[in-house]
Formats: C-alpha cells, structure tokens, sequence
C-alpha cells in the first residue's frame, strides 16, 4: 500500500475500535464525538510526540476552562442584568482571551488545541439536555465534564498517536522507507 492507503487503513481500523469502546465498554465514561475532536487536534498539531502531550496538556486546559467558565456565567448573576447574549458574549470573550494569553507558557501553546476541547466542553453542556447545571458541574461522577471530556481527549491523542504509529505496517517496504525520509 501507499502510504496515503495505508495511513487511512490505519486511522480506520482504530476509528472503528474507538466507536466501538465509546459506545460499548466505555459507554458513559467517554464521547465518541470528542475523541475524534481531539484526535483531529493531534493529526493537526503535527501527528508527533510533541502534538501527543500539546493534545492532552492543552486539551486538559481547554476542559478546564470551558468549566471554569459554565460555572461562573450559571453562578455570577449578571445574566438578570446584561441579559443572557450579552453575559454569555463577555464571560466567553474572558476565558477565550485567558485560553490565547495562556499560550504564552510553552506548556500551554497549542491553542488549536485548547480551543476544541474548550468548545466540546460547552457542545456537551449546550447540546445535551439539562447538562449545563451547577450539579451537572459539581458532581464528581463522569456527567461532569471535567471527567468525561477529559477522558475523551486522552482517548483520542492516544488513538491518533496509535494510528499513526500503526500506518508503516500497512505500507510496502519501499514505500514505508520514503515514507520515513519525508515524514516531519
């Protein structure tokens, strides 16, 4: 195979695994959305070890953030007086501007990254019903997202990195060489 092939036997045959475990053994403890979400911040970040720990540091961080800022747009009461767009818009313009300063630490740098985890954190709590609670976000089971977002971004840095690692084996010989001299 060449490596475009191989690369896409690989990523398939892991994505089918990773469905598999998200909606069968680890059903409830991961989403299988989000772990694409994180494994396509991996194959952007480089596809690397660098991009495997910038995925989960940052990601980590994303997570956080998007916690840190559901808790106070549903705990600071300045959706009475701004209105719900508007106190949304500003709490969302602050974490955003902390996920962008932040990046400034080299442990923080891949932005792409925090922002995805960031916006599956809200997609969670948004789209899933009566998810976006104080007790949704204080409970220490895998409906907070903390947990569950987290251990989905773990998930998919390490699906992407396996996949990756994976993609030679599909590839014949002569291909996997020149696949190895022009890899990053």
């Amino acid at each position: 195979m060449n490596e475009i092939t191989s690369t896409s036997t690989s990523i398939g045959i892991y994505g089918g695994i990773a469905t598999w475990m998200a909606l069968g053994p680890l059903a409830g403890y991961t989403l299988i959305w989000a772990i694409f979400i994180a494994w396509g911040a991996f194959a952007a970040l480089g596809g690397d070890n660098a991009a495997m720990k910038n995925t989960v540091v940052c990601g980590l961080f994303g997570v956080f953030i998007g916690w840190a800022t559901a808790l106070g747009f549903l705990n600071i009461p300045l959706a009475e007086t701004l209105g719900v767009p508007v106190w949304a818009g500003v709490i969302v313009g602050i974490s955003a501007f902390i996920v962008v300063v932040a990046s400034h630490l080299k442990a923080l740098e891949a932005v792409p990254a925090s922002v995805l985890a960031y916006a599956s954190t809200f997609a969670y709590l948004m789209q899933t019903d009566g998810k976006m609670s104080n007790e949704t976000l204080s409970t220490l089971d895998f409906s907070n997202p903390i947990l569950l977002i987290s251990s989905s971004v773990i998930l998919g840095a390490l699906f992407g990195k396996a996949s990756v690692l994976s993609a030679p084996i599909f590839m014949k010989k002569e291909d996997a060489d020149v696949a190895e001299v022009t890899a990053p």
